[in-house]
């Protein structure tokens, strides 16, 4: 059935329950890669809470993905098989806890027709709160439903992306990805078998599964923790990025990055399928 457009913007779900460990925290960072080197004492931090000498875990800002996973404002029928995440926005209010109890607020935002045959945009917003019902982060995400176009919803609308430097860019930074890093990532929540089933992801139109996109977004997170943030979370104020292109499991991501002021913008690449993997981004530090 098509998307049932007004409708669908009265969806909400507020005050849902969630919770979370260091050990979500850490399976999350290993999921983007984080921890390769063992002896690589800044992402150490992100993944081992055991050390001679006390130091507290640290959280990677982007675990605000998947920290309240599954907290949507409700059902939308659309064509599972053909749903891709189009990008995400994360706004940070407090640094992440390394455990916490917590609630979750979804809401719809906008549904944006594409087109017979190009699909719809579905924006949603979640905040997440602390037990003192303070937003420790705000999420927008942004679904690309390829196969729920032509529904009769309105076309124009979205916000403008951000815009990256036109210069050369003033780091340049490549994060490998492993052969099994989607079947690791999925564990911090996302089972779908896109990134998992070859099978399937013939079926949706690919060649084998795909990593995903809130992997890639988590790999552009450590780009900027590693260059700009000197391995500091609570340094994040915002995170945002549109996914452009498909990572396989395996590639190499190269993530171009320029500097002005408190604002990092980036762009991300593979080099080898000469594709752009993630374009628009941006990081405000504090």
């Amino acid at each position: 059935m098509p998307i049932d457009y007004p409708a669908v913007l009265n969806l909400k779900t507020e005050a849902a329950p969630y919770s979370w460990t260091d050990r979500e925290v850490m399976l999350y960072a290993l999921g983007i890669g984080m921890g390769s080197d063992p002896l690589n004492k800044e992402e150490l931090q992100f993944v081992n809470e055991a050390f001679a000498s006390s130091r507290p875990l640290k959280v990677v800002p982007t675990f605000a993905s998947v920290c309240v996973w599954g907290a949507r404002p409700g059902f939308i029928d659309v064509n599972r098989v053909m749903l891709v995440d189009g990008g995400r926005d994360a706004t940070f209010h407090k640094p992440i806890p390394s455990m916490a109890s917590v609630t979750a607020d979804a809401y719809v935002r906008g549904v944006y027709d594409k087109g017979k045959d190009k699909g719809a945009i579905v924006l949603s917003e979640t905040i997440v709160r602390d037990g003192g019902n303070e937003a420790i982060v705000t999420l927008l995400t942004s679904t690309f439903a390829r196969g729920d176009g032509g529904f009769g919803g309105p076309s124009a609308g979205l916000a403008e992306q951000h815009r990256v430097p036109h210069r050369a860019p003033d780091k340049t930074v490549d994060i490998p990805t492993r052969p099994d890093q989607a079947l690791i990532y999925r564990l911090s929540g996302d089972r779908n078998p896109l990134h998992s089933d070859p099978e399937f992801a013939h079926r949706a139109g690919f060649p084998r599964p795909i990593l995903h996109g809130m992997c890639t977004y988590g790999l552009t997170c450590r780009a900027v923790l590693q260059t700009y943030a000197d391995y500091d979370p609570s340094a994040f104020r915002r995170h945002r990025v549109r996914f452009s292109a498909p990572v396989f499991p395996g590639d190499i991501v190269t993530i171009n990055l320029w500097k002005d002021g408190n604002s990092i913008s980036f762009e991300a690449h593979v080099r080898e399928r000469q594709v752009i993997v993630a374009k628009n981004g941006q990081t405000v530090l504090g």
